[in-house]
């Protein structure tokens, strides 16, 4: 069964809205993991517009599902790893200052980087995955560096899938043959939603988990947050 980790950033756009602490991010973590999300996601960036660095130590101490944090691997987000010590970090190609996460990695130019950074979680007990697209020369390289996973990004997928979804998928699905066939793990994320999670999950093989945090707030705002955790997770193990 494909696993689902909630991105709670979204939370805490809501909360510094007001600069309190409502709605309260490690309580709304909680509430996901006790509707039955399978992991929580967070992606804390340098001007902490949303997740805060003490957002990522608070939660740390208490989930109990698996830990993800994405971001980018500078120093400060490394040493956040470090400290921290989550179950899986997720390593994004993006620059300070980028309004969300819209590109993988260009993993052969950087196979050095990635190569470095795969070792040194290994060598942490963390789980490490990189953020990728479906271009075969960056499946064959994310192989190369050692990494345990990677995450498709689904934001492409996301906008043709109400065109044509068979074409929509159909780079996911030979980018991930690829990927098991170099023995690469998958996760997926980004823009994928009630209406279009179920297709994706039932054409991608060796699909892991998906990390799912403004389609499913934002339905959480009609159908209530313990039903919608539960909605995305009936579609995951249909």
């Amino acid at each position: 069964m494909t696993k689902l980790s909630v991105n709670v950033n979204k939370i805490a756009t809501l909360r510094n809205a007001r600069g309190e602490d409502t709605p309260n991010v490690v309580k709304v973590a909680l509430d996901c993991e006790r509707f039955g999300a399978d992991g929580i996601t967070v992606h804390p960036r340098p001007d902490e517009r949303h997740i805060t660095r003490q957002d990522v130590y608070d939660l740390a101490g208490v989930v109990t599902t698996e830990f993800n944090i994405e971001g980018y691997p500078n120093e400060r987000f490394l040493q956040l790893i470090d400290e921290v010590c989550p179950a899986q970090a997720t390593l994004v190609p993006d620059p300070p200052g980028v309004l969300t996460s819209n590109a993988g990695w260009d993993t052969k130019q950087h196979l050095g980087l990635l190569s470095e950074l795969a070792q040194e979680l290994k060598g942490k007990g963390i789980r490490s995955s990189i953020f990728v697209d479906t271009k075969p020369q960056n499946i064959e390289h994310a192989a190369k560096c050692g990494v345990d996973r990677i995450e498709l990004y689904t934001g492409p997928y996301a906008q043709m899938y109400g065109v044509d979804r068979q074409q929509a998928v159909k780079p996911y699905v030979e980018a991930a043959n690829m990927a098991v066939e170099l023995g690469l793990e998958i996760n997926a994320g980004h823009d994928l939603s009630l209406e279009n999670l179920s297709f994706f999950k039932e054409n991608i093989p060796g699909l892991l988990e998906v990390s799912i945090g403004h389609a499913l707030i934002s339905d959480a705002l009609y159908f209530g947050l313990e039903n919608t955790v539960q909605q995305y997770q009936r579609l995951l193990a249909d």
